[in-house]
């Protein structure tokens, strides 16, 4: 019995001893004037819990792991897309003349038309004797004649019964004439002339980007060999199919 009591004695100072690590560990006790933490504070431990609770919105089939929807919404930079333009330049004597300039583009495919205009062009310098009673202006015109000056009876119009002495493109040259037909005490005078030209121009269609640059290029290119350059968007006018 003796060495039972020993025993007994010896186990229980060892357990004093060594408990702490044997044994488990103390767990703290929350008394009532302790607070617990909130629920805000709480960390979820669901993975998919911890991703809503950033906004994210996450869809699991059965089984299947948890990965974020990421929304991004950041818009790609937007492609300079080319358009149709519609480019008519001019003028030209004829029909001929305005498809061999087409052919001068090196331009491809074969659509462009040719357009006949009848245009206000600048006025010629007429050397006239003023309108005057027919019976006066007859016999004047017959006197000049005789005298060997080229001369013209305009028989209709608002100068009907005017002597045409000349018409002229240089305003210098038709002075030069009036200043020589008053020599020759003539009553003449300087006027103009309006005409009108038939003349041809050149449509056809390309493709441009807009807000380029490339419009404005284009002009300044074609201003270099024509006399109009018009270029504007098409408006479903279609062009049809010439043989250059």
């Amino acid at each position: 019995m003796r060495w039972f009591a020993v025993a007994l004695i010896l186990i229980n100072g060892a357990l004093w001893l060594y408990g702490d690590k044997v044994g488990p560990k103390s767990v703290a006790v929350v008394t009532e004037r302790q607070a617990l933490p909130r629920v805000a504070d709480l960390k979820p431990l669901s993975p998919k819990a911890d991703l809503e609770a950033d906004g994210v919105d996450v869809v699991l089939a059965e089984g299947e792991a948890v990965a974020p929807i990421v929304d991004v919404k950041a818009s790609p930079e937007r492609e300079a897309v080319p358009l149709n333009f519609c480019i008519r330049l001019g003028w030209f004597d004829s029909e001929q003349g305005a498809r061999e300039a087409y052919r001068s583009l090196s331009r491809p495919g074969t659509d462009y038309d040719v357009v006949e205009a009848e245009r206000e062009v600048s006025p010629l310098h007429w050397v006239i004797i003023p309108p005057q009673p027919e019976d006066r202006a007859l016999d004047l015109f017959r006197n000049l004649q005789q005298r060997g000056i080229d001369s013209y009876l305009v028989t209709r119009g608002e100068n009907k019964n005017a002597i045409s002495l000349g018409l002229f493109e240089s305003r210098q040259a038709a002075e030069n004439v009036l200043s020589e037909k008053k020599r020759q005490n003539l009553n003449a005078i300087l006027a103009n002339f309006p005409r009108n030209q038939l003349s041809y121009a050149l449509v056809f269609e390309d493709q441009l980007v807009p807000d380029s640059g490339a419009v404005g290029a284009a002009e300044t290119d074609y201003s270099e060999n024509f006399d109009m350059v018009e270029i504007r968007r098409c408006e479903g006018v279609a062009t049809r199919s010439e043989n250059p």
